[in-house]
């Protein structure tokens, strides 16, 4: 038998960075001429003083992070920004994962396995950090970042100006903590119901121009992927995790910044068993024929590591910051050997890895009082490697088995993609309250296919008034499909076995890059002296190549493919409203998103789905019709108690008519509410600061189904966190 083995992380390029680094942080802060540190204007710190010169640092700091800031436009887009206290505040603050916060803003669906759908696309999410885009990685990034490392975090979605660009559903921009902004740190235990303990700790600081920040934590609980069948104790579903993050800044002079980000996540999972069931294939395995699927033995490995160069250069009219960036990221599925065979008449170990470097520079330039120049490009090489052995049965024409002992069939590949994309933009105010940016960009990739194109931007901000403002644009798209997820499988290997039965689709076209038209509308209104603010968006999307992904197999590794033809259109209301200690908010959604034409992975599909999607638009398996959030926030006697909730009318599903066709997702499973709440307190101890807090999630112990099992893409049914109690205590200091 061939079996896959896990490699060792191929990361020695984040090495070499964190060398050179290291180096370039030992470089001495540049001194005026009479010997002093630079204050923010340029001119000298006189002071003569330990607590004079930080402060000094403190403003370049400040300032270095409003002009990091200034190099991305968000001109015409729809921005949604969760700073950390707003985080804290909610329940489970920041022990939930990012995930969690993020379905708190408007468009937002949740699926399975973490992911995540802005308005109504699947994963077509770019997560940027300190500006820099991350490399993607074959496990999801909101279960990888931990909000403890957030000092803000926004979703940009709509009509993107051309900075954006690869990943276009939405961008997460966040934005580190600094150790020498958030100076400190903290001690903390959390954890409750089904078993979930969760230490983590957090501490920055400093000295002159040189800061740091570090943040971990480690997680175990026995509801580490949702459960297959509601039940509040899920079979083999036990996870052990880590997280890791570090950020190290020099600041050279008040015009010029160097940093380090280093990042890690490693994270072990059993797939839960669904209970009292027994294969239903009719298949013998060496004389065995049945096997009870609460005995199913599945695991799965996931790790990334990333690390992140730049340098920031921002003085007079022109601000830069250029980025060199690796990162590595690896998934090990080991199967149940005999059970998944019986059961599924394949049985596979797969072991996928990819490691990309990128260099990303963005600039701007202040050419006149009304026009801001920004460029800008991104380069990438990503290599990735699948290795799988599979085991299977021979099969006859008739789809018979003519021997009961497995055959065993390995499957390696690898594969090399390169990015590069460049644009050129202006914003230009055109009156006082007319702002207009228009640009264009150019991406291409290579891979599994290559292809490239051309994309102009156009947006606008109009400020009506001083509480009312309107925002738009159009923007054409360009997103290659998810590189490392691509599958190595060959069909023809598998021809006469259990895992291709006859009359199975065995067409294997590649997948091709997304092209969209995208239009986007908006309106925001501030009210009651600035108390409120409410808001509504409009977007239309009409694609070619629709890229989409589904889980075709036991292994948690999604695959792409492609929709010749897709619709995407919603729309979104935003509120809310703060005064004193009371602020509450909420999100409404309507969406629609449709395919029609399978054009590559159609291996995948049934031969009877494929006719139906050849004639007629389905719904996307990941669109959630109607979504809402909400949340409140009370702080009263120095105890702060908050509630949030979230609202599904549910994904697809299969829908079966009385003279039993079959129409691809043309139900959806049954709406949900799930509110949860929480409270926390703080005590000043002497110089430190004690927190404690409680929160009860699901708090009316909804039993709701996020996938049933059935539709396009969708392996197995999973459900949500039934009601849990948590608790935990943070001794910050």
């Amino acid at each position: 038998m061939v079996i896959a083995q896990p490699r060792l992380a191929k990361f020695g390029v984040a090495g070499t960075l964190m060398f050179l680094a290291g180096v370039l942080l030992s470089t001495p802060v540049v001194r005026a001429a009479d010997g002093a540190a630079s204050n923010g204007d340029g001119a000298p710190d006189t002071t003569g003083s330990a607590e004079g010169s930080l402060a000094t640092i403190e403003v370049a700091a400040r300032r270095l992070n409003e002009e990091r800031s200034s190099i991305e436009t968000q001109t015409g887009a729809s921005t949604y920004t969760i700073d950390n206290r707003a985080i804290a505040a909610a329940p489970m603050g920041e022990n939930q994962s990012l995930s969690q916060v993020l379905l708190q803003a408007p468009g937002v669906v949740q699926d399975s396995f973490g992911q995540l759908h802005v308005r109504g696309d699947h994963n077509g999410l770019q997560y940027r950090l300190n500006g820099v885009i991350l490399p993607e990685g074959i496990s999801v990034f909101s279960q990888t970042l931990s909000p403890r490392l957030i000092s803000s975090v926004s979703l940009i979605t709509g009509a993107l100006p051309a900075e954006y660009g690869l990943r276009t559903a939405g961008v997460i921009d966040l934005t580190s903590s600094s150790g020498l902004l958030q100076p400190g740190g903290y001690l903390s235990i959390y954890g409750g119901s089904f078993g979930t303990i969760q230490p983590a700790f957090e501490y920055g600081g400093g000295s002159g121009g040189f800061s740091y920040y570090v943040t971990g934590d480690y997680k175990q609980s026995d509801l580490g992927i949702e459960s297959p069948d509601g039940s509040r104790d899920p079979l083999h579903n036990h996870t052990r995790q880590y997280h890791g993050f570090g950020y190290l800044e020099k600041i050279l002079d008040p015009a010029n910044r160097l940093s380090l980000i280093l990042g890690i996540s490693d994270g072990a999972y059993q797939i839960p068993n669904q209970r009292g069931l027994q294969p239903t294939l009719g298949l013998d395995v060496q004389g065995v024929t049945q096997f009870l699927s609460d005995d199913l033995d599945e695991n799965q490995q996931e790790r990334t590591e990333y690390a992140i160069v730049s340098w920031q250069h921002s003085a007079g009219a022109l601000n830069f910051e250029t980025s060199v960036a690796a990162r590595y990221t690896s998934l090990h599925f080991t199967p149940d050997w005999l059970g998944d065979l019986l059961y599924n008449g394949i049985a596979q170990d797969a072991f996928k890895d990819s490691t990309a470097v990128s260099w990303q520079t963005d600039a701007a330039w202040k050419l006149s009082a009304t026009h801001t120049v920004r460029a800008g490009f991104f380069l990438q090489h990503d290599s990735a490697e699948s290795i799988t052995s599979s085991q299977v049965l021979p099969i006859d024409a008739a789809g018979m088995q003519t021997s009961n002992v497995p055959l065993t069939i390995p499957d390696n590949g690898t594969q090399v993609q390169t990015l590069e994309s460049v644009y050129l933009q202006d914003e230009w105010q055109a009156l006082t309250p007319l702002t207009i940016n228009y640009g264009v960009r150019f991406d291409r990739y290579s891979a599994f296919s290559s292809a490239s194109l051309t994309s102009p931007r156009l947006n606008f901000v109009w400020q009506v008034s001083a509480d009312t403002t309107v925002h738009g644009g159009y923007s054409r798209y360009f997103s290659p499909p998810p590189f490392e997820l691509v599958g190595a499988t060959t069909i023809s290997k598998f021809i006469g076995t259990t895992a291709v039965p006859p009359g199975s689709v065995t067409l294997d076209t590649p997948p091709f890059a997304e092209r969209v038209n995208y239009y986007d509308f908006g309106v925001q209104q501030r009210l009651l002296n600035g108390a409120m603010t409410v808001g509504v968006d409009y977007f239309y999307k009409q694609a070619q190549q629709l890229v989409d992904e589904g889980q075709f197999g036991a292994p948690i590794i999604l695959t792409p493919f492609n929709y010749r033809y897709g619709l995407i259109n919603g729309i979104e209301f935003t509120g809310n409203y703060s005064l004193s200690n009371f602020s509450v908010y909420g999100n409404l959604s309507f969406q629609a998103a449709h395919g029609k034409e399978v054009e590559s992975a159609q291996f995948n599909f049934s031969a009877d789905d494929l006719a139906y999607i050849a004639n007629n638009y389905i719904h996307l398996d990941h669109e959630g019709r109607v979504a809402a959030s909400g949340g409140a926030s009370y702080l009263w006697q120095g105890t702060r108690f908050s509630a949030d909730f979230i609202f599904g009318t549910g994904l697809r599903q299969q829908l079966t008519l009385p003279d039993g066709t079959v129409i691809p997702n043309g139900d959806h499973t049954p709406s949900y509410t799930v509110v949860n709440l929480g409270s926390m307190h703080d005590l000043h101890l002497g110089s430190g600061q004690l927190t404690a807090r409680f929160d009860v999630v699901n708090v009316f112990d909804k039993v709701y189904q996020i996938r049933s099992g059935t539709g396009i893409g969708v392996f197995a049914p999973q459900y949500g966190m039934r009601r849990g109690f948590f608790g935990g205590l943070a001794w910050q200091f």
